[in-house]
């Protein structure tokens, strides 16, 4: 084959430092669009980002000359950047230092589209971490429930 194809769809978790409830409401949309920016930038659009006031989830497809820790570390530090510039009561802001990124098949890019647009409904019923222990154990992923 003469070229290099590749399409991977990867649904990313990940929480502000100590999953506190930092970001404001009515700032999501803005962050969303930002961290969108990131991953047209990266060659990795997002097809979905969504989340609460204390994480984020974005279905993206991973750009195959990109390796997935550097695209998540993009995403990190462009946007605690910004946010930091965004309002005074953000300059403390950080990102927890690990994440949670699981490849997602052509066949269920909807299904977990659904999940993501539906957090806030979502988080009434489940907290975050138990969240992120539902997506490693259907993974099967071994975890230290020390760091989540």
């Amino acid at each position: 084959m003469g070229q290099s194809l590749a399409k991977n769809y990867i649904h990313l978790i990940f929480s502000i430092k100590y999953r506190e409830n930092t970001i404001k409401v009515q700032d999501l949309p803005v962050l969303y669009s930002y961290l969108s920016g990131i991953l047209n930038n990266i060659n990795s659009p997002s097809i979905c980002i969504g989340g609460t006031t204390n994480h984020i989830h974005i279905l993206c497809t991973l750009d195959k000359s990109i390796a997935l820790s550097k695209m998540v570390e993009e995403i990190k530090r462009s946007s605690s950047k910004w946010i930091k510039q965004l309002d005074r009561s953000y300059q403390k802001f950080a990102w927890q230092d690990g994440y949670g990124a699981f490849s997602v098949s052509q066949s269920k890019v909807d299904i977990v589209r659904t999940y993501i647009l539906n957090q806030e409904e979502h988080h009434k019923r489940l907290s975050y971490t138990d969240e992120l222990k539902k997506f490693l154990e259907e993974y099967e992923v071994e975890f230290d429930e020390r760091y989540l």
